[in-house]
């Protein structure tokens, strides 16, 4: 049996690798992984908290988050595709307003 410790570690370690990838890196797609790893991290908190606790909620949750989570995917790729069709760039720092 592994230690629910290992869990939230690992949870924490995913975690914020993505926040420092957020805040680091400047191409879209690269951030919109981290957000993603971000998300998955909180996934792996909720299954484990979950299991050492015996209770379903936290598996009911990550339900709700993954289907956010494909919310997510599909507007925010559709926006970054907007983006680079229009500016014909993916840096963040170039695309910093919505207008045209």
């Amino acid at each position: 049996m592994i230690p629910l410790s290992w869990y939230l570690g690992l949870s924490a370690l995913l975690f914020t690798i993505g926040a420092v990838g957020v805040f680091i890196k400047r191409n879209a797609i690269t951030i919109f992984l981290c957000i993603e790893l971000m998300l998955n991290a909180v996934n792996l908190t909720f299954v484990a908290l979950s299991s050492y606790f015996g209770d379903m909620g936290g598996q009911l949750f990550v339900f709700i988050v993954m289907t956010v989570a494909a919310a997510e995917a599909a507007v925010g790729l559709a926006i970054i595709i907007s983006i680079f069709r229009n500016r014909e760039s993916l840096n963040v720092d170039e695309a910093d307003s919505l207008k045209l």
